[in-house]
């Protein structure tokens, strides 16, 4: 499903933020991206969502090649897949239900067809009961939760997480990584980019563990370790 070959990325008068990196995942994985803050994670995740192009190299996800598709054709590319990062990006003006109505709104879905699919994508996430809070009004988890249920209200293929648990206590950290575990059950591929070494360690997963932009080592059920 998604495929890094040989991928590089270098920016102007900055060194290396990815070398070399090759790896495949495969559909309904859920793999942990590891490594310290500037290993390179967040730069997988931009070439991913197209966010960037690489430098060098080829970035697959299905039957796209990432890097070559031209800005108007990113929009419809980005609903396969949802993210999720860690300052929830919410709209504070917005109730919990509007915030995620809006990803639907924005492309174009009937109102009825929202009013149906929200309230199923806010009762997943536990929050079938706060659909008429405000940002202000919920917890940092809570707020992480809406922002998976608007990942979530396209039914992507991948859930990408780039450091959901950072700005979350370790109680609400259990709640979210639980919940990861919860979508990924349901067949979605989960690619989870955390330097949590609690979390990485409790999930007994795949670990993908970047250093300084390489990819140092690749574990089925892998730990955070870092020499």
């Amino acid at each position: 499903m998604i495929v890094f070959q040989g991928v590089s990325k270098r920016y102007e008068h900055h060194a290396s933020a990815l070398e070399d990196v090759s790896f495949e995942v495969g559909p309904g994985e859920f793999v942990s991206l590891a490594g310290r803050s500037g290993a390179g994670k967040s730069t997988i995740i931009k070439l991913l969502i197209g966010e960037e192009k690489p430098t060098k190299g080829r970035v697959f996800f299905g039957q796209y090649e990432v890097g070559k598709l031209e800005d108007q054709d990113l929009p419809a590319f980005r609903r396969h897949i949802g993210v999720v990062f860690q300052d929830f990006r919410l709209l504070p003006a917005k109730t919990a239900y509007e915030n995620v109505a809006f990803a639907l709104e924005v492309a174009g879905r009937p109102e009825r067809e929202i009013a149906e699919l929200v309230p199923q994508v806010l009762d997943m996430v536990g929050l079938g009961d706060k659909m008429k809070n405000f940002p202000s009004e919920l917890s940092g988890g809570e707020r992480q939760r809406v922002a998976i249920a608007r990942a979530m209200i396209h039914r992507p293929e991948v859930v990408i997480a780039d450091e959901p648990t950072g700005n979350l206590d370790p109680f609400h950290t259990f709640e979210i990584v639980k919940l990861l575990e919860k979508i990924n059950q349901l067949g979605t591929t989960v690619v989870l980019a955390t330097h949590d070494k609690e979390v990485i360690n409790n999930l007994e997963r795949r670990v993908i563990t970047l250093d300084r932009g390489r990819l140092v080592r690749d574990e089925a059920k892998g730990k955070y370790i870092l020499v």
